[in-house]
């Protein structure tokens, strides 16, 4: 079985409130099937949905961490082998070594350790 679950927040063009519904959705399902972590595809337009829904969700996902409902989050901005706390998710997570946006600095995704 694959370690990480990838998730298209975007898909269907639904509002942030929707988003972030699904978002919440998602995680719950994805810790409930024995996934390590979830790669988030939000978008991240400078306005309009896809921008709204990065904002929305990465908001929410700290307000989980914070609350210690999730071991990390690392953005897609972060993702790179030169980043100590995109090392420490490989600790946890060894199938994130092989993601396609690594060191690729994009801020359309997020990345979240279970």
């Amino acid at each position: 079985m694959t370690e990480v679950r990838h998730v298209n927040l975007e898909a269907g063009y639904p509002t942030a409130d929707a988003a972030v519904k699904r978002l919440t959705y998602e995680l719950h399902t994805s810790r409930h099937l024995g996934y390590k972590a979830v790669k988030l595809i939000h978008g991240y337009g400078s306005s309009g949905p896809g921008g709204r829904i990065r904002v929305e969700a990465r908001a929410y996902l700290a307000r989980l961490l914070r609350r210690r409902q999730l071991a990390m989050i690392l953005t897609g901005e972060q993702f790179s082998i030169f980043d100590q706390a995109t090392r420490d998710a490989f600790a946890l997570c060894g199938e994130l070594r092989r993601d396609s946006d690594l060191d690729r600095h994009n801020n359309g995704v997020t990345f979240v350790i279970l």
